[in-house]
């Protein structure tokens, strides 16, 4: 056998492992990404009855705060507010689902790639859709407790413009510093998983190559 034969044959070689080693990391790959989007999805469950109990228990252990709610909600806009934030979980979580058996059915290396990036992107809106609503919800908050509570209101009446101002900054401050809490759980619970799901995509676009 003369010496190009001989490169010839290693080459096959060192394809055929390449092959081999490709067929089993897909597996892998697809096992672990599954494994991280269903772990997303059963977040996002216990997230929803979180603030559901959040925000029941509250109302019905303390008659100040129960009484403030029916106020508030006595106006027809916060509860199409409240219906539709609730409505928006209720759409990630179904899309989470959605993305999950999309892996799970998957035994392509393309197609595992594309529901990785989709699944990214609901994350990353999801995401920013909270924050925004932190951010309305608080002043929503603030306008209806300068409108409607007695003590918000008397003191608005006793402030001068500088009083005004400094009560404006605070406010803004405490609005700031809420969403960057929020911002912080979800880095937390959801960038840890997402970062995962990122290192599967990235070997799975060296498959590709």
């Amino acid at each position: 056998m003369d010496g190009l034969d001989l490169l010839k044959k290693n080459w096959n070689k060192e394809q055929e492992s390449d092959k081999l080693s490709a067929k089993d990391i897909l597996p892998m790959l697809h096992k672990k990404s599954s494994s991280i989007v269903k772990l997303l999805f059963y977040i996002s469950v216990g997230e929803l009855f979180f603030w559901i109990i959040v925000n029941s228990i509250p109302y019905f252990t303390s008659d100040s705060y129960k009484e403030r709610l029916d106020q508030i909600y006595s106006d027809n806009a916060m509860i199409i507010l409240s219906v539709f934030s609730y409505a928006v979980i209720i759409l990630f979580i179904y899309l989470l689902y959605k993305s999950y058996k999309s892996i799970s059915v998957t035994d392509n290396a393309r197609r595992l790639m594309k529901s990785i990036i989709n699944t990214r992107k609901i994350i990353k809106y999801y995401v920013l859709y909270n924050l925004i609503m932190a951010g309305i919800s608080m002043i929503i908050a603030l306008y209806y407790s300068f409108h409607n509570d007695p003590d918000a209101v008397k003191l608005l009446e006793e402030i001068d413009g500088k009083g005004m101002m400094i009560l404006i900054v605070a406010s803004t401050f405490f609005t700031a510093i809420l969403i960057v809490i929020i911002w912080l759980f979800y880095k937390l619970i959801y960038g840890l998983l997402l970062k995962r799901l990122n290192r599967n995509y990235k070997e799975l676009k060296k498959l590709e190559i």
